[in-house]
């Protein structure tokens, strides 16, 4: 008979591992001109459409000041767009420019190669590297559950 997996130990184990994983990739220096609070604006803007700087303020739990001085620089770069709230015209709302699709493009290869440069010199195996495949797409869905 197989065990009864405790789903609390596999949520432990997985809250140590992949928040060591999530802290490294922060230290991590990337090229280019993105700060981490624009790479995560610009990156909810890219998944969720366009919205307002109170509404990306809430879903990045920071005051709406702070998310419009983050805004109001990649604006000036030309990474994001303002635009009338289709639906009510007083309102605002920003999304991401093809500038701004390129720079995450851009910053997300940066971060593939030094994944792909850890992997190597971190001694994976073929199947260490087939299970990592394997459950990335559960890692996506439980982030996604989150």
């Amino acid at each position: 008979m197989v065990e009864k997996l405790d789903v609390s130990a596999v949520a432990s184990e997985l809250q140590v591992s992949l928040g060591l994983f999530v802290r490294g990739l922060r230290q991590a220096p990337v090229q280019g001109e993105l700060t981490l609070p624009e790479v995560s604006a610009l990156s909810r803007l890219e998944r969720a459409g366009p919205g307002t700087t109170s509404d990306l303020a809430r879903a990045e739990q920071i005051t709406p000041q702070a998310m419009g001085v983050t805004l109001a620089g990649l604006e000036r770069r030309g990474l994001v767009e303002r635009r009338p709230d289709p639906a009510d015209g007083r309102r605002v709302v920003m999304s991401v420019s093809k500038a701004g699709r390129r720079a995450l493009r851009n910053r997300r290869s940066a971060r593939a190669e030094q994944l792909a440069t850890a992997l190597v010199a971190g001694g994976f195996t073929r199947a260490d590297l087939e299970t990592l495949m394997a459950a990335a797409p559960l890692i996506q869905r439980l982030g996604e559950s989150l």
